[in-house]
Protein backbone atom coordinates (compact mmCIF):
# COMPACT_ATOMS: atom_id res chain seq x y z
CA UNK A 1 0.00 0.00 0.00
CA UNK A 2 2.85 2.16 0.88
CA UNK A 3 4.52 1.62 -2.62
CA UNK A 4 1.57 2.24 -4.07
CA UNK A 5 0.97 5.90 -2.59
CA UNK A 6 5.00 6.80 -3.23
CA UNK A 7 4.62 5.57 -6.44
CA UNK A 8 1.53 7.97 -7.34
CA UNK A 9 3.15 10.71 -5.14
CA UNK A 10 6.03 10.53 -7.36
CA UNK A 11 4.03 10.08 -10.61
CA UNK A 12 2.05 13.54 -9.54
CA UNK A 13 4.88 14.88 -8.69
CA UNK A 14 6.82 14.59 -11.86
CA UNK A 15 3.85 15.17 -14.20
CA UNK A 16 3.47 18.42 -12.22
CA UNK A 17 6.82 19.32 -12.86
CA UNK A 18 7.09 18.64 -16.56
CA UNK A 19 3.62 20.16 -17.26
CA UNK A 20 5.20 23.61 -18.79
CA UNK A 21 6.66 21.41 -21.51
CA UNK A 22 3.07 20.78 -22.48
CA UNK A 23 1.98 24.03 -22.85
CA UNK A 24 0.67 26.24 -25.61
CA UNK A 25 2.50 28.33 -27.80
CA UNK A 26 1.82 31.89 -26.75
CA UNK A 27 1.56 34.27 -29.62
CA UNK A 28 2.94 37.52 -30.60
CA UNK A 29 2.50 38.19 -33.94
CA UNK A 30 0.37 36.79 -37.04
CA UNK A 31 0.98 37.60 -40.91
CA UNK A 32 -0.68 36.17 -43.91
CA UNK A 33 0.59 36.65 -47.54
CA UNK A 34 -1.58 36.27 -50.39
CA UNK A 35 -0.68 37.76 -53.59
CA UNK A 36 -4.06 37.83 -55.73
CA UNK A 37 -2.66 39.54 -58.29
CA UNK A 38 -1.29 36.15 -59.07
CA UNK A 39 -4.73 34.56 -59.77
CA UNK A 40 -5.53 34.77 -63.37
CA UNK A 41 -9.08 33.86 -62.61
CA UNK A 42 -10.58 37.79 -62.31
CA UNK A 43 -13.94 36.43 -60.35
CA UNK A 44 -11.48 34.24 -58.24
CA UNK A 45 -9.44 37.20 -57.33
CA UNK A 46 -12.27 39.87 -57.14
CA UNK A 47 -13.84 37.58 -54.48
CA UNK A 48 -11.22 36.33 -52.08
CA UNK A 49 -9.43 39.90 -51.81
CA UNK A 50 -9.67 40.52 -48.65
CA UNK A 51 -8.60 36.84 -47.75
CA UNK A 52 -5.22 37.80 -46.25
CA UNK A 53 -6.48 40.15 -44.03
CA UNK A 54 -9.87 37.84 -42.93
CA UNK A 55 -7.75 34.86 -42.13
CA UNK A 56 -5.72 36.93 -40.30
CA UNK A 57 -8.71 37.89 -37.93
CA UNK A 58 -9.86 34.64 -37.39
CA UNK A 59 -6.69 33.12 -36.43
CA UNK A 60 -6.26 36.57 -33.80
CA UNK A 61 -9.85 35.35 -32.31
CA UNK A 62 -9.17 32.20 -31.95
CA UNK A 63 -6.26 33.44 -30.06
CA UNK A 64 -7.45 35.25 -27.77
CA UNK A 65 -5.86 34.35 -24.57
CA UNK A 66 -2.43 32.76 -25.85
CA UNK A 67 -0.89 36.19 -26.98
CA UNK A 68 2.23 37.61 -25.32
CA UNK A 69 4.97 39.98 -26.57
CA UNK A 70 7.25 37.15 -26.28
CA UNK A 71 5.40 34.77 -28.08
CA UNK A 72 6.22 33.50 -31.28
CA UNK A 73 5.15 34.60 -34.81
CA UNK A 74 3.21 32.58 -37.39
CA UNK A 75 3.14 33.67 -40.91
CA UNK A 76 1.43 32.20 -43.62
CA UNK A 77 1.55 32.19 -47.46
CA UNK A 78 -1.57 31.19 -49.56
CA UNK A 79 -1.17 28.85 -52.32
CA UNK A 80 -2.87 31.14 -55.05
CA UNK A 81 -2.43 28.98 -57.92
CA UNK A 82 -4.81 26.34 -55.99
CA UNK A 83 -7.01 28.75 -54.72
CA UNK A 84 -7.44 29.95 -58.50
CA UNK A 85 -7.81 26.13 -59.38
CA UNK A 86 -10.19 25.52 -56.65
CA UNK A 87 -12.37 28.17 -57.56
CA UNK A 88 -12.40 27.54 -61.37
CA UNK A 89 -12.92 23.75 -60.98
CA UNK A 90 -16.10 22.56 -62.69
CA UNK A 91 -15.58 19.65 -60.21
CA UNK A 92 -17.27 22.15 -57.88
CA UNK A 93 -16.90 22.24 -53.60
CA UNK A 94 -16.69 18.98 -52.77
CA UNK A 95 -12.84 19.00 -54.62
CA UNK A 96 -11.77 22.91 -53.62
CA UNK A 97 -9.28 23.48 -51.10
CA UNK A 98 -7.73 26.49 -49.57
CA UNK A 99 -3.79 25.77 -49.31
CA UNK A 100 -0.78 27.29 -47.79
CA UNK A 101 2.57 27.06 -46.18
CA UNK A 102 2.68 27.56 -42.40
CA UNK A 103 5.61 28.70 -40.43
CA UNK A 104 6.47 29.45 -36.78
CA UNK A 105 9.42 30.81 -35.28
CA UNK A 106 10.37 32.48 -32.51
CA UNK A 107 13.12 34.95 -31.40
CA UNK A 108 14.03 33.20 -28.32
CA UNK A 109 13.07 29.65 -27.73
CA UNK A 110 14.05 27.10 -30.50
CA UNK A 111 11.81 24.68 -29.57
CA UNK A 112 8.85 26.89 -31.06
CA UNK A 113 10.08 26.70 -34.54
CA UNK A 114 7.87 24.76 -36.87
CA UNK A 115 6.94 24.71 -41.04
CA UNK A 116 4.49 22.76 -42.69
CA UNK A 117 2.38 22.94 -45.54
CA UNK A 118 -1.68 22.79 -44.72
CA UNK A 119 -4.84 22.10 -47.01
CA UNK A 120 -8.25 22.60 -46.09
CA UNK A 121 -11.15 20.81 -47.63
CA UNK A 122 -15.05 21.73 -48.30
CA UNK A 123 -15.44 18.89 -46.10
CA UNK A 124 -13.48 20.00 -43.59
CA UNK A 125 -14.94 22.83 -43.69
CA UNK A 126 -18.68 21.56 -43.09
CA UNK A 127 -18.75 22.03 -39.26
CA UNK A 128 -18.07 25.84 -39.64
CA UNK A 129 -21.63 26.22 -41.94
CA UNK A 130 -23.85 27.15 -40.24
CA UNK A 131 -26.93 24.46 -38.57
CA UNK A 132 -29.08 23.70 -41.06
CA UNK A 133 -27.60 24.99 -44.24
CA UNK A 134 -27.92 23.14 -47.20
CA UNK A 135 -24.19 21.95 -48.36
CA UNK A 136 -25.12 20.86 -51.43
CA UNK A 137 -26.49 24.30 -52.54
CA UNK A 138 -22.95 26.05 -51.40
CA UNK A 139 -20.94 27.65 -54.17
CA UNK A 140 -17.26 28.80 -53.84
CA UNK A 141 -18.46 32.45 -54.83
CA UNK A 142 -21.16 32.25 -51.62
CA UNK A 143 -20.12 34.04 -48.76
CA UNK A 144 -20.68 31.13 -46.66
CA UNK A 145 -18.35 28.69 -48.61
CA UNK A 146 -15.81 31.42 -47.60
CA UNK A 147 -16.35 32.27 -43.95
CA UNK A 148 -16.40 28.25 -43.42
CA UNK A 149 -13.06 27.85 -45.14
CA UNK A 150 -11.28 31.17 -43.52
CA UNK A 151 -12.91 29.52 -40.25
CA UNK A 152 -11.34 26.14 -40.46
CA UNK A 153 -8.22 27.36 -41.79
CA UNK A 154 -7.65 29.30 -39.02
CA UNK A 155 -9.02 26.75 -36.76
CA UNK A 156 -6.36 23.89 -38.07
CA UNK A 157 -3.50 26.55 -37.58
CA UNK A 158 -4.39 27.58 -33.68
CA UNK A 159 -5.19 23.58 -32.80
CA UNK A 160 -2.01 22.67 -34.03
CA UNK A 161 -0.57 25.22 -31.65
CA UNK A 162 -1.81 23.67 -28.47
Amino acid sequence: MLRHLATTTLAASLFAFAAPAFSETLVKEVEIEADLEAIQNATAAEHWTSIADDLENAMVERLVGMMSEDGAKISVDIDEVELANSLQSAMGTAESKLMGRVNISHESDNTKFDTYDLTVTFEQAGPFFLPGTDLTAITTDSKEYYDAMIAAFADAVVTRLK
